[in-house]
């Protein structure tokens, strides 16, 4: 298939060429054959000499690469026409190379330089017309400056259509580049939320891992029983965090309804239906805390309710790595057309600066980055009692 586009192209490249090529020779044997064989009883033009198969040949020949110097074989096409004329050879056999050679100029030139030339070429072509049988003398003034007019306009109108083609061509370029960069765009854009998605749910399962990992270290031999309950967590915290990453291959495979399907808990969208559950996975790993949900509840668009878990989970966490020592207080409102949601804690809020800057800050970065997407907003600093609060605001609109 490369191989006919390229013989194609190449074919359409040099078919101008040597077509060009072909009618200036064809041009020359027919032109030399008229002259040759036209009736001449009356003496109205001089005998055909050498000199006059010259001239059509210097005014025909030149054709052939009409169009890499259109205004150079127009001039030297125009001198040897008038040569021919001024000698009085029958005048019909070159006024086709003038023609055509004017038409070229019009076809690839500016405006300005061709009506130059074809002022130039009618006057040409009127002196020519002195060599006219008598009586149509007058008609062939028509005929020529009609054709000269016909030929401008022609050419003019060819080369304005190239023009607008090469901007066409331009816009299409540049409609090609942008739909190219938005969709570099918006592969990126993909990549941040995977990005975001997987470190909402490594970071969470992770930190919760390696705090049960240390207690089942450190009571192994104390305390067989606490350090089998740290195992049996760790291991349901490394089976949550394979299911939800398989969830997330299944979206990226196959679409979001897929990853609906199946029958386990595992295989549903994380969402505010799991707190409780997150919650003690927490409360697993030593940090007690307290849920409250106020308000009326109502069910959440998926995105917003996945915006809302992937927030508290990551403050959660947040709370695991600063502050393994604290209480932590999750307060969810569900208010007129709004989600509000608190987590707060009571550890010492220097500790947990790490989530606003530096490698730790980058919880911070998705939570906000995650909440825009829904216009929501978020907020995290010291709490007014002390610790750690983060906020989180996401408008809901619902219909009345």
């Amino acid at each position: 298939m490369f191989a006919q586009r390229t013989w194609g192209g190449a074919v359409r490249r040099v078919f101008p060429q040597v077509a060009d090529i072909v009618y200036s020779v064809v041009s020359v044997w027919i032109s030399s054959t008229m002259l040759r064989n036209w009736p001449n009883s009356q003496g109205y033009w001089r005998q055909a000499d050498v000199w006059a198969y010259v001239l059509i040949a210097l005014v025909y020949l030149p054709l052939a690469v009409r169009r890499r110097a259109p205004l150079a074989v127009l001039v030297g096409t125009a001198a040897c026409t008038l040569c021919y004329f001024t000698l009085g050879y029958y005048h019909v056999v070159v006024v086709c190379g003038l023609g055509l050679a004017l038409y070229t100029v019009a076809a690839l030139c500016p405006r300005r330089v061709v009506a130059k030339c074809a002022v130039g070429s009618l006057l040409v072509l009127l002196w020519g017309t002195r060599l006219a049988e008598p009586g149509i003398g007058p008609l062939s003034v028509v005929f020529v400056t009609v054709m000269v007019a016909v030929l401008w306009v022609t050419g003019d109108r060819f080369r304005r259509l190239t023009e607008r083609g090469e901007r066409l061509a331009v816009l299409g370029e540049q409609l090609r580049l942008e739909q190219e960069e938005n969709a570099q765009r918006a592969v990126m854009a993909e990549r941040m939320s995977i990005a975001r998605e997987l470190h909402d749910v490594v970071a969470h399962h992770v930190s919760a891992i390696s705090v049960q990992t240390g207690l089942a270290g450190y009571v192994f031999t104390s305390d067989p029983r606490t350090a089998r309950e740290a195992l049996d967590t760790i291991a349901g915290s490394a089976h949550e965090a394979m299911a939800e990453m398989r969830r997330m291959l299944v979206v990226l495979r196959q679409g979001a309804e897929r990853a609906q399907e199946g029958t386990g808990d595992h295989d549903v969208t994380p969402g505010l239906g799991r707190l409780d559950q997150l919650a003690r996975r927490v409360e697993a790993a030593g940090i007690p805390v307290d849920v409250r949900i106020t308000g009326a509840p109502f069910a959440l668009p998926p995105g917003v309710d996945l915006c809302v878990y992937r927030v508290i989970q990551e403050a959660l966490t947040n709370v695991m790595k600063h502050a393994p020592a604290a209480n932590a207080n999750v307060a969810v409102h569900y208010a007129e057309a709004a989600v509000r949601v608190r987590v707060t804690d009571d550890g010492q809020a220097p500790v947990l600066a790490g989530i606003t800057g530096g490698p730790a800050g980058h919880g911070l970065i998705g939570m906000r980055e995650r909440a825009g997407i829904y216009g929501g907003t978020v907020t995290a600093g010291p709490g007014p009692q002390g610790g750690f609060e983060v906020g989180l605001i996401v408008p809901v609109p619902r219909d009345r």
